[in-house]
């Protein structure tokens, strides 16, 4: 009986050790967030931990992630490092059942990874950065000393020996403060959880400014406002994508694993670097009080496989971005430049590099304040982007911008390059069949097969369509709404009964045909026919 009570026991202990190395995990978290209200929230531990681990993955991982969790591949990174800092938490509270003193101080380990994640990210501002996760890996390990104390009795407050070569017989086994563990467990997680929920709602006001410099925005009309979407350019095809893409849905890929907040009044962004005259300085109201431009733009992003969903349309309001840089005295290098290269400074330190000769060769490159009528949505750049037509986003389309620096690709490698993509990525001729769906069973008969097709800055000539393996024959073309913007188009299939593949493929108005060679993302773009599969009942 003695020696099922004293295993019974042991196992329990063993139980509420690991729920003490939980519980100290939660508390340094916790206490983490409260102190990034006084820092900021970026320096929160999950934050910085899965910016660094963003950082740190290699391109096809990426890639990988995109492709198979689309725009929740942040959610799932955020739920692995706190599933990965539980079982962390739960060894370490098992090890200091044993060896109380290390088990304690391995707690610190969340506070060493935790700043050095912090202090690593390109928009650290310095060592205070690395206070947060210090500061609560600090907590977490004096509560993991003091609960484990509770599970061991009084005879084991101090030394580090195994807790085999303590135990002198079965009382000592039993002789663990029951009541002294539940009263400090209870008042921890009662802690802990006031901690987070004010550190939260700290860090949330910190952005309720951000979100009224939104909302007290009032776009003025443009100077130069956009041609009339043409009546004919939008299908009524029932499956086939919208001609513009409501805010709500239009695609998001980035690497923010919380999307950045910025109060517009506060915002500035400079110009400078090789080739500029003289630095300049605008506010958010600087830009709103120039001539502004309206157009409709398609933006695409190179992590969109053959029929992917990475691409939308909309009607963006903004300064054009030669201006600027004509006033910073800025040449491109066609007419004796000393820069060839744009480096973009986002708010949280991504940086992407667009060539200077895309930008001032006359396409509407841009600084975006609005989208589809309203300012930008914070998810998709408030108060400022820039998007360049023609080029894909990781070349060309910084959210959240705040710096533009004048180089060159030999002198400055950005974030993207320096992870195997390609420097310069124009956009590649492409379509994709939005309906019928792949593995779809549609009914014999005339079947619209429809969809779009894109070739920014070239524009769209002709699509066509392939059942099986029979010829190519031409669908029928929306209206173009400019050289900017994708097509619609659509094809009436005479279906039979069974198995069918169809395949199609685009020819753009330089009279470049579709390659139907596939190649991945990496390193420029994703190029092939879009084909689905479906069965004819």
């Amino acid at each position: 009986m003695t020696t099922v009570r004293i295993t019974r026991n042991a196992l329990t202990r063993s139980t509420l050790a690991a729920l003490s190395g939980l519980l100290a995990g939660f508390a340094s978290l916790a206490v983490a967030e409260l102190v990034s209200a006084a820092v900021r929230p970026e320096a929160s531990p999950v934050t910085a931990v899965g910016g660094a681990a963003i950082d740190r993955t290699p391109a096809g991982v990426k890639d990988w992630a995109i492709r198979n969790f689309g725009e929740d591949d942040k959610l799932v990174l955020q739920l692995g490092i706190l599933v990965t800092l539980a079982l962390f938490a739960l060894a370490v509270g098992l090890l200091a059942l044993r060896y109380r003193r290390t088990g304690s101080a391995a707690v610190l380990v969340f506070g060493v990874v935790g700043a050095s994640a912090a202090i690593s990210r390109p928009d650290s501002t310095g060592l205070v950065d690395g206070l947060p996760s210090l500061l609560g890996s600090v907590v977490g390990a004096v509560l993991l000393y003091v609960l484990i104390g509770r599970l061991t009795g009084p005879h084991r407050d101090t030394g580090d020996e195994p807790d085999g070569e303590r135990a002198d017989g079965p009382e000592h086994e039993a002789g663990w403060d029951r009541r002294g563990f539940v009263i400090a467990a209870t008042a921890a997680a009662a802690a802990s959880t006031a901690a987070g929920a004010v550190g939260r709602a700290l860090n949330s006001r910190s952005s309720q400014n951000a979100v009224a410099s939104r909302e007290a925005v009032t776009l003025p009309k443009p100077a130069s406002p956009a041609q009339p979407i043409p009546a004919g350019a939008q299908l009524r095809v029932r499956g086939i994508s919208p001609f513009t893409t409501p805010n709500g849905s239009f695609y998001r890929v980035d690497t923010a694993l919380v999307v950045p907040k910025v109060d517009a009044n506060s915002w500035r962004l400079r110009v400078h670097g090789k080739g500029v005259r003289r630095d300049l300085e605008f506010t958010y109201q600087d830009l709103l009080e120039r001539p502004l431009i309206e157009r409709e733009i398609t933006l695409c992003c190179v992590s969109n496989e053959v029929g992917g969903p990475y691409i939308g349309h909309a009607r963006w309001i903004g300064v054009r971005l030669a201006d600027l840089l004509k006033e910073a005295g800025v040449k491109p290098p066609s007419r004796g430049g000393e820069a060839d290269q744009i480096i973009a400074r986002s708010v949280d330190g991504m940086t992407l590099g667009t060539p200077v000769e895309d930008v001032m060769d006359g396409r509407d490159a841009m600084l975006a304040v609005g989208m589809n009528g309203e300012p930008l949505p914070f998810v998709n750049g408030f108060p400022v982007r820039m998007l360049v037509p023609g080029l894909y986003g990781y070349v060309s389309a910084c959210k959240w911008i705040e710096d533009i620096e004048l180089t060159t690709f030999d002198d400055y490698d950005a974030y993207w390059v320096k992870r195997t993509w390609a420097r310069k990525a124009p956009i590649k001729t492409q379509s994709r069949i939005d309906t019928p769906k792949p593995f779809g069973r549609p009914e014999a008969g005339t079947v619209m097969v429809a969809g779009v097709a894109w070739a920014q800055h070239r524009g769209i000539e002709k699509v066509e369509i392939r059942v099986d393996d029979g010829p190519w024959k031409p669908a029928q073309l929306a209206e173009q709404g400019t050289v900017d913007t994708w097509r619609q188009w659509s094809y009436p299939w005479k279906a039979t009964p069974g198995g069918h593949t169809l395949t199609v493929r685009a020819t753009d108005r330089t009279g470049e045909l579709q390659t139907e060679k596939r190649t991945k993302t990496v390193p420029d773009g994703a190029s092939g026919w879009h084909s689905v599969v479906v069965t004819v009942d």
